[in-house]
């Protein structure tokens, strides 16, 4: 991902931001996750993490110990490079009853996803993939054009796994540039799927991927998106909202004392929350990776 001290050149930028923050209700009630809540997300964890092994071995579901948590996963399909295009695999989870769509978080070793990440123009979705979205609704340029890279294989892919598994429900999960990816995914595919397919999302260290219109759009359209941020991890704090990006609803925070807590609302303010936790001067770019509960998003 982008690194965080570049933000130093737009300090007076980024207060602006938090003042914006600030308006938020600070009165909504931050809720703490259960136990149960918490390890509910494990296999959503581990499917993220397993995006960081190469296509082949997705494939064959035998990357070690990220994939041996799901060890009932169906693999359908699997491709990309690491680079010029992220890893992403598609199967069917028994035990989860739905189809999983995956993506690849950024690998900062592979400078063409660290170009992927800068390229912070705020752009209109491509009509074709996104039929129907209202012209006002913007995305991060790079963003949209990776989910373009793939979009329609794995649209294809999608679909036969839902014949294959007679499924009815889709999750898409990533970390990262990842994260951004299934965010996308959850906007393009309803676009695409017969009525009756229910959609989930989970994502980890989600970058902001759009303007206000998208993230009103998102909150109306995919009732079920969760965006998990780890403690100081900087990367949710991205691009700035002085550059006209928000997060959609559904924000879970991991406090330092490891407690898991429900964000309502967008860009919630609360210090119990991305926005109030993580600052110029209080981040640690190591909670990226994790761990959450316990599952680190790496190799």
């Amino acid at each position: 991902m982008l690194p965080y001290t570049f933000s130093t050149l737009c300090f007076a930028a980024v207060l602006t931001g938090i003042a914006s923050a600030a308006s938020v209700n600070k009165r909504q009630t931050i809720t703490p996750l259960s136990s149960s809540q918490v390890s509910a997300f494990k296999p959503y964890s581990y499917f993220a993490a397993t995006t960081y092994c190469p296509p082949s071995q997705t494939l064959q579901w035998n990357c070690g110990a990220n994939c041996a948590a799901n060890p009932d996963f169906k693999p359908v399909a699997s491709g990309g490079d690491g680079n010029a295009i992220q890893y992403w695999y598609v199967g069917f989870s028994p035990s989860l009853n739905t189809v999983i769509v995956a993506h690849q978080g950024t690998n900062t070793s592979q400078i063409l996803a660290d170009l992927t990440d800068l390229n912070l123009i705020l752009g209109p979705l491509d009509s074709n993939l996104f039929p129907g979205v209202p012209s006002d609704v913007l995305v991060h340029s790079g963003f949209a054009q990776e989910h373009a890279k793939t979009a329609e294989t794995i649209l294809a892919n999608i679909k036969d796994a839902l014949t294959k598994y007679s499924a009815t429900s889709v999750t898409s999960v990533g970390h990262s540039l990842g994260a951004a990816l299934a965010l996308l995914e959850s906007v393009y595919l309803p676009l695409h799927l017969p009525s009756g397919i229910t959609f989930k999302t989970v994502t980890y260290g989600l970058p902001r991927v759009g303007n206000q219109a998208f993230a009103d759009y998102v909150d109306q359209h995919d009732a079920s998106l969760t965006h998990i941020n780890n403690k100081e991890d900087p990367i949710p704090t991205v691009p700035w909202q002085f550059l006209g990006y928000r997060h959609p609803s559904g924000q879970v925070h991991i406090q330092d004392s490891g407690v898991w807590v429900a964000c309502p609302g967008q860009e919630n303010p609360s210090s119990q929350c991305t926005d109030g936790d993580v600052s110029l001067f209080r981040n640690n770019e190591a909670d990226h990776d994790g761990p959450y509960d316990g599952v680190e998003l790496k190799c």
